[in-house]
């Protein structure tokens, strides 16, 4: 789950993203937002989605409660809404790597690898070093395109952020493997 601030975008006046710190928020959107955030936690997404909706309504700045709310969508199998928040967080915050992570999920959940891989690539642009788009990426490339060198370069990457991830570093030794 995110916090509020941590994913803000300012109006879409100029092409460089506003400092999400210096973002201001009211105090009842905050409130309400963190509400929301502890609900997802507890899984009770019909409750954090009511939330979550009185936040965009009276908050289209910020990528964060969009992204929560395409969450609880997806937990509850309507992605159509879910695809629909991650895209109203995008427009919020274009290629945030959170919002594209989730988006790229999604599309790889219901077979749209293309979309996925596009998703993944144009954050990754962005946000070179984002752990979840590169692993998301690579799990994309070896478990859905059979891309083996893909795969590799996404995790062999991951692993120059995460060295002590070994679960990845079993990945790398097995699509090293596979390449040979």
């Amino acid at each position: 789950m995110l916090l509020l601030g941590a994913c803000a975008s300012g109006p879409q006046t100029s092409s460089r993203p506003v400092d999400p710190m210096n973002v201001k928020v009211s105090g009842g959107v905050n409130r309400d937002f963190t509400q929301a955030v502890e609900l997802l936690q507890g899984e009770r997404y019909p409750e954090a989605i009511e939330l979550l909706q009185s936040v965009v309504e009276r908050e289209q700045r910020l990528s964060a409660p969009y992204v929560n709310l395409g969450i609880a969508y997806f937990k509850t199998g309507d992605e159509k809404h879910a695809e629909e928040s991650f895209l109203e967080a995008l427009r919020a915050a274009p290629l945030d790597p959170v919002a594209s992570s989730e988006l790229g999920v999604l599309y790889r959940h219901q077979g749209r690898f293309d979309e996925a891989r596009k998703t993944y690539s144009e954050a990754l642009q962005a946000h070179p070093d984002s752990l979840p788009l590169i692993k998301n990426l690579g799990i994309l490339c070896d478990l859905y395109l059979q891309d083996v060198n893909c795969a590799l370069a996404q995790f062999e990457q991951y692993l120059k952020y995460e060295p002590e991830d070994r679960k990845v570093a079993i990945w790398v030794a097995d699509l090293k493997r596979r390449a040979n």
